[in-house]
């Protein structure tokens, strides 16, 4: 099998499905180019969606098969979907692959094999978990034994790839493999190796070669957080977690401005979320949630004062934390428990027992909260601090009673999710 390759129509036939639920209507035209959507917040800028959902859930517009096991998101931009996985249906062994699908019909379009599959641990810790990055006709994708990959977006081809390892000298804070979905900004590819050496890393973004590289002096390795931007006092400065935590990195020439340490905790992995000056972040196994303002200095420098410090209540394990307004809504670490509480204080507004179990993932749009659980319950509730008000449901097929980790997506009027091999399509507009 070629490492990059076309899908044959024999496996196509068989093994997926186009379920045609509800006529679809012209699109607008939007992208959601990699993990968290273009400004990595989660919320989605829709207008028109359902506000509560029909008993036997939403529309299904389209479902497809071949995404492999794994627990990476989906990035959709110029009318095609990607996502990684191992173990594909379609495919003729157990790899990864960097797949491919038409945005409006869910057919497979092109796979690209970037690997052996990641199996360390028990089964449910296993499978790819980095969502793809899509920009000016490229593909990034980080798989989770460190190959970052660069690939042609139209067919798969390999442009470039580079070992955030072996090549850049990073390494892991945790026993899970790399996960991250790189940043593009301009023409450099921001990305994570982890470490002292390089901690953070600028890399060509057409042909790989090293720009710049930062160095935190005792980080203890990279955990699966994806880099944000933020503007502090005129400059760019890119704001990433660790298992060390969070860190500002100057975005013209890697200039390591501050670091905000924390106790060496199991595993590292919420995107923060920025507001003007502001950095939320969260980190889960019982560790908190806590809320730093950037202060421009001197010369180019910044610092960070605390507002406050690690709340437990707000600690979040994996399904990442919302900012709705002025206030955060996550999952109480894995608990399948939502809660609500307020940006600026930290005070926790409420928390409540959501309709599924275990860890939840959030995303957001039109005041509306989509909570995807590990047991692939998916809620449609509403994101106020009133409290916790479900105002829909929808049962997701699992694959294996493996849990249903990836992050949903909203974009032009349609939630999309994935379930381990499958992808599904759901009209959610009025």
């Amino acid at each position: 099998m070629n490492d990059s390759q076309t899908l044959p129509s024999r496996l196509l036939l068989p093994l997926v499905g186009l379920l045609f639920a509800a006529p679809l209507t012209p699109l607008a035209a939007g992208d959601w180019p990699t993990f968290r959507g273009p400004d990595r917040t989660a919320v989605a800028p829709e207008q028109g969606l359902l506000e509560s959902w029909p008993e036997a859930g939403p529309p299904l517009v389209w479902q497809t098969a071949g995404a492999g096991r794994g627990y990476a998101s989906v990035s959709i931009a110029d009318g095609k979907l990607y996502t990684l996985g191992d173990g594909s249906s379609t495919a003729s062994d157990a790899d990864e692959y960097l797949s491919c699908y038409d945005q409006k019909s869910g057919k497979p379009l092109w796979a690209t094999k970037t690997g052996e599959p990641w199996t360390e641990g028990q089964d449910s810790w296993q499978s790819s978990r980095g969502t793809p990055t899509i920009d000016a006709g490229l593909v990034y994708v980080v798989t989770p034994r460190g190959n970052l990959i660069c690939c042609d977006a139209d067919n798969g081809s390999v442009v470039w790839s580079r070992h955030l390892v072996d090549q850049l000298g990073g390494k892991k804070g945790d026993p899970w493999g790399f996960s991250e979905s790189v940043l593009v900004d301009g023409d450099r590819v921001i990305c994570t190796p982890g470490g002292e050496s390089a901690t953070m890393v600028a890399l060509d973004k057409n042909s790989g070669e090293t720009i710049w590289q930062t160095a935190r002096e005792g980080d203890r390795g990279a955990g699966h957080s994806s880099i944000v931007i933020s503007q502090v006092g005129g400059q760019k400065v890119y704001v990433q977690l660790t298992a060390s935590g969070p860190m500002g990195v100057a975005a013209s020439d890697g200039k390591l401005l501050w670091t905000y340490d924390i106790d060496r905790t199991t595993a590292v992995i919420p995107t923060p979320i920025i507001r003007d000056d502001l950095v939320f972040f969260s980190v889960g196994y019982k560790r908190g949630g806590a809320l730093l303002r950037q202060v421009p200095g001197p010369n180019q420098s910044v610092s960070v004062d605390e507002i406050y410090g690690l709340i437990t209540k707000l600690a979040n394990k994996h399904g990442g934390v919302v900012l709705v307004g002025d206030h955060v809504y996550g999952d109480s670490d894995d608990q399948g428990a939502p809660f609500c509480a307020e940006l600026m204080t930290g005070e926790q507004v409420w928390k409540s027992r959501g309709s599924g179990r275990s860890s939840a993932a959030f995303a957001a749009a039109e005041g509306m909260l989509y909570i995807q659980y590990a047991n692939g319950v998916m809620v449609l509730a509403k994101a106020s601090p009133e409290g916790y008000e479900e105002t829909g449901q929808l049962q997701i097929p699992q694959a294996d009673g493996r849990p249903t980790w990836a992050h949903p997506v909203i974009l032009d009027g349609l939630l999309y999710i994935r379930s381990d091999d499958r992808l599904f399509c759901y009209d959610i507009r009025k």
